[in-house]
């Protein structure tokens, strides 16, 4: 399954969902006031991608191959870095106009590519600048359930930056259990932000966005980043480099194993792996 041939579902993310992420990116006082259930949990639902959308939000980001750096990146003045998550592509159940339940049926590599805008009023203004501005793995793996014991349960997260011929470590290799909210937790957490969230401070109204959709049957939800090596929180995207998100089973490959992958571009059936060449238009 190829989700990005398609284009009817909303894409959305969830911000906050590994602990120390929004710190590294320098985002953590854009939520400084937003209310949450308890500490760990993730801060809010942001939109990414939502069709029929009249601005930018409406066009398409999503690419399996490249990533086109935005102006102000190639001249300086803006910085970009890889986020490396897991997307789970969902059905979405309605009651209405209220989103009822959510049933992943997929997951894979992702990366949630984001400007450092500091100053930025909303989430979704850092995310999306234009076709190929974000990315995801061709190839998703089959998700029969998402619940304790799942096929996502032995994943982890791999990312690495490709420059002038070096691997470096970008993302630290992490457990997909790892994440904060996971599971049920995370599904009733997104359909209370589905029908719930408001317009308010970095958050956007999910549901008045699902409208304008026309309720698409379909999410593709990604599910946080990853903390940064040191190498990745001070390093940003340059034309030239490729960036390598993967999403691999822990208890049939090592770190080693998925570097020498990469260096190869030869990956078994069982990874979502996700290279991105950087470019500029």
């Amino acid at each position: 399954m190829r989700v990005t041939a398609q284009r009817n579902f909303i894409g959305l993310g969830v911000a906050g969902n590994f602990a120390g992420h929004l710190e590294q990116a320098g985002e953590a006082a854009d939520f400084v006031a937003v209310q949450v259930v308890d500490k760990v949990a993730p801060k809010a639902l942001f939109p990414f991608y939502v069709p029929s959308h009249p601005g930018q939000l409406g066009v398409f980001p999503l690419s399996e191959a490249a990533i086109f750096l935005p102006e102000a990146a190639v001249s300086g003045d803006e910085k970009v870095q890889i986020e490396p998550e897991v997307a789970l592509w969902c059905e979405l159940e309605y009651a209405g106009e209220q989103v009822v339940a959510i049933h992943p049926k997929a997951f894979g590599a992702y990366n949630d590519c984001s400007i450092r805008r500091p100053n930025a009023k909303k989430i979704s203004e850092k995310k999306n600048w234009g076709p190929e501005s974000k990315g995801l793995a061709a190839h998703l793996l089959p998700l029969s359930h998402f619940a304790a014991g799942c096929e996502l349960d032995d994943y982890r997260i791999a990312c690495y930056l490709e420059r002038d011929g070096e691997l470096h470590g970008y993302g630290i290799d992490s457990a997909a259990v790892d994440y904060s909210y996971f599971h049920q937790q995370l599904l009733e957490w997104a359909v209370d932000k589905f029908n719930h969230q408001q317009d308010a401070g970095p958050a956007e109204h999910i549901q008045g966005l699902l409208a304008q959709a026309g309720r698409p049957q379909h999410a593709l939800i990604s599910i946080g980043a990853t903390r940064y090596t040191p190498f990745g929180e001070t390093h940003f995207l340059q034309p030239g480099d490729t960036s390598c998100v993967l999403v691999y089973p822990g208890s049939r490959y090592s770190e080693s194993d998925i570097r020498t992958a990469i260096r190869s571009r030869q990956f078994g059936p069982d990874v979502s792996a996700l290279l991105q060449a950087v470019k500029t238009r």
